[in-house]
């Protein structure tokens, strides 16, 4: 391990796949969500990887972990969670393989250049201004509300970012999904897999799972449901397989 010390209120955490992270008792933490988007997307070997917002740098390093691409770059605006999305990296020796670059989302192609990504990943603020109370910590208020950016500044960047026939993952809330399917084909970002998320069999989903492929054609695969708990506290075997840790 890297020589990183943790700061007050910090500890470690074991992500069981041979990697840690580091973890604030204060601040926005890390959910199922992203585990979920990182099972989802598809990076082949030598791309390159964009994580849009990447807060705490979370998904970079679970899609060091899972897949072959050659590089994985974080966006995030807030200097705090950016610092630690690069002690996050440094922690497991990921410096060369993972880039945190501060800077706002609505400026990525200027930052980075167009046609600069395979892939684009994000699991972006799900509430709009108008949705439910914002959270008084301005951390939790930006990863969770469209205070900086909306999802049409995120489709717009990714459209830009993208190569010619490159990807983009993410997740979101189904309340939403008629908005996003329209949003990410204004911007030529077609909607290809789909797969709902579900708390349990009885329930509406509360989540959902995209890709989109620039300039891709008008046909989108619906996947199987994904079920998180077989009862309550106790995942389903797919939801342990995707931690990998039998819990």
């Amino acid at each position: 391990m890297a020589d990183v010390r943790l700061q007050a209120g910090e500890h470690l955490d074991d992500l069981q796949n041979g990697y840690f992270i580091i973890q604030a008792a204060e601040g926005f933490r890390y959910g199922i969500d992203a585990v979920l988007l990182s099972a989802f997307a598809r990076v082949k070997e030598g791309e390159n990887v964009l994580d849009m917002g990447t807060g705490t740098g979370i998904l970079p390093i679970l899609l060091a972990a899972k897949t072959r691409g050659r590089s994985f770059t974080g966006l995030e605006i807030q200097e705090k969670s950016a610092d630690m999305a690069r002690r996050r990296a440094a922690y497991n020796h990921l410096e060369e393989s993972i880039r945190i670059v501060r800077g706002d989302i609505k400026e990525a192609s200027a930052l980075f250049g167009p046609a600069s990504f395979d892939v684009v990943v994000s699991n972006p603020p799900y509430m709009t201004g108008s949705h439910g109370l914002v959270n008084p910590s301005e951390a939790k208020a930006i990863a969770r509300h469209e205070l900086l950016c909306t999802l049409e500044d995120l489709a717009r960047e990714t459209a830009r970012v993208l190569t010619a026939r490159g990807r983009f993952y993410l997740i979101h809330r189904p309340f939403r999904l008629a908005e996003i399917i329209r949003v990410l084909s204004a911007y030529r970002l077609e909607p290809k897999r789909m797969r709902l998320v579900y708390p349990f069999t009885d329930r509406e989903p509360n989540l959902v799972l995209l890709e989109a492929c620039k300039n891709g054609n008008a046909r989108i695969t619906v996947e199987k449901p994904l079920i998180v708990y077989e009862k309550p506290g106790v995942y389903t075997e797919e939801i342990r397989e995707i931690y990998g840790d039998g819990r």
